[in-house]
């Protein structure tokens, strides 16, 4: 008869934890049941909703709904990498009550901007001078010429991104949620 040491039960330990593990079982599914039968798999209830948009208040149509990942991957990889690289510079889409607000802060931009474009007023001073008195701090708005006859402009108003321009031909406001990088409403400067 061999007489076992406490040296032999430590080292036999990991193995017996790991027998009485398989034995319990780790999970809630029984043989001859099928995964989804239990309730929501813990991947599933961790895994946040697609996106919900409707249609905001004086919107005509029904917002265009986001792509998909199965619908943006294309079927071969990509060999030159760029979108993958380049995907830091992709602006953030609002959902739900935060793109309706979003549409209307755009829409009170435009309005504001579009008599200076009318005038033919393409000045950073006279754009910032305009979204200022919308009721953004001065602080919150950029403006900066484009080309000899044209002003972009961005306003930091959390948690939205508003930005856009005026010139010759339009006054164009858009309403974004940031980047993903975290680098708030100013394009990132590096990636990857």
């Amino acid at each position: 008869m061999t007489k076992t040491g406490r040296a032999d039960i430590l080292r036999a330990a990991p193995l017996l934890a790991a027998l009485t593990l398989l034995a319990t079982g780790c999970g809630a599914q029984r043989a001859g049941q099928d995964a989804g039968d239990a309730g929501p798999s813990r991947a599933a209830a961790a895994t946040p909703g697609a996106p919900v948009d409707f249609r905001c208040p004086g919107e005509s149509a029904a917002p265009t709904p986001a792509p998909s990942a199965a619908s943006s991957t294309p079927a071969t990889p990509p060999t030159d990498h760029y979108a993958e690289n380049h995907g830091f510079l992709v602006p953030l889409r609002l959902h739900g009550q935060s793109r309706c607000d979003g549409l209307t802060a755009a829409g009170r931009i435009e309005r504001a901007l579009e008599p200076l474009r009318e005038r033919g007023e393409f000045s950073p001073q006279s754009t910032r001078a305009a979204l200022t008195r919308l009721g953004y701090a001065d602080g919150d708005v950029e403006a900066s010429q484009s080309g000899p006859t044209g002003v972009s402009f961005l306003v930091v108003a959390h948690p939205l991104c508003l930005e856009g321009g005026i010139d010759r031909e339009k006054t164009r406001a858009d309403a974004f949620g940031g980047y993903p990088d975290g680098t708030d409403c100013r394009p990132p400067s590096g990636g990857h």
